[in-house]
């Protein structure tokens, strides 16, 4: 039976591993005890939770938008400057002050009249060539064109809709070939006239 080896080294043991461990060169002489590096290892620096996208803004633009939210309808759409009734305003009138006075008041009644509202503008165009060169033929002097208010189209988008598009191409074909050589004056219609939606359009003495 083996006999058991005590726990002890001997005095020969002892010495071997004296001399062993005066050979031995260790791998990082200059490195510090393991108890210092636990004491000098840099603190752990636990990463930051994502900031919400929307705390860098200021309260009120977080009232008014958040990212990732659908922007709000637009409430306004294009303004077309100048408006249609102050471009006709600007221009100089083309008749007696006396006469332009009494137009822009409503004091003059119109020798005829031609409704236009409710027609597309392929439609509109030929009946207002018609009515307007009948009216010259007859010598009637001032004449009132309703086109109507129309409706209100502009959505907002990149290209702006005029309110009305018979409405604003009516004084086009008035101040256009063949109509421009027989009309003098284009004015805005008075409130009992239409107002927004009618034309006054005052003819040339026939010739």
């Amino acid at each position: 039976m083996a006999r058991r080896r005590s726990g002890k080294l001997s005095e020969e043991d002892r010495a071997l591993w004296k001399r062993v461990a005066e050979n031995v060169t260790p791998i990082r002489p200059n490195s510090a005890p393991i108890d210092d590096v636990v004491k000098t290892a840099p603190p752990v620096v636990r990463p930051k939770s994502p900031q919400k996208r929307d705390e860098g803004l200021p309260p009120k633009a977080q009232h008014l938008f958040r990212i990732g939210s659908a922007a709000p309808p637009s409430t306004r759409g294009h303004d077309l400057v100048p408006p249609l009734a102050q471009r006709l305003a600007a221009m100089p009138p083309q008749v007696d002050a006396k006469t332009h006075t009494k137009l822009k008041r409503g004091k003059l009644r119109p020798d005829a009249r031609i409704d236009l509202h409710g027609m597309t503008l392929s439609q509109a165009h030929p009946v207002l060539n018609r009515f307007m060169m009948g009216a010259y033929s007859r010598q009637q002097r001032l004449v009132l064109v309703i086109t109507g208010k129309g409706k209100d189209r502009d959505d907002g988008g990149p290209v702006p809709v005029p309110r009305g598009i018979l409405r604003h191409q009516v004084p086009h074909w008035l101040q256009t070939p063949p109509l421009n050589s027989i009309v003098l004056q284009v004015t805005q219609a008075h409130l009992r006239h239409g107002g927004d939606g009618a034309y006054y359009v005052y003819l040339r003495r026939m010739k």
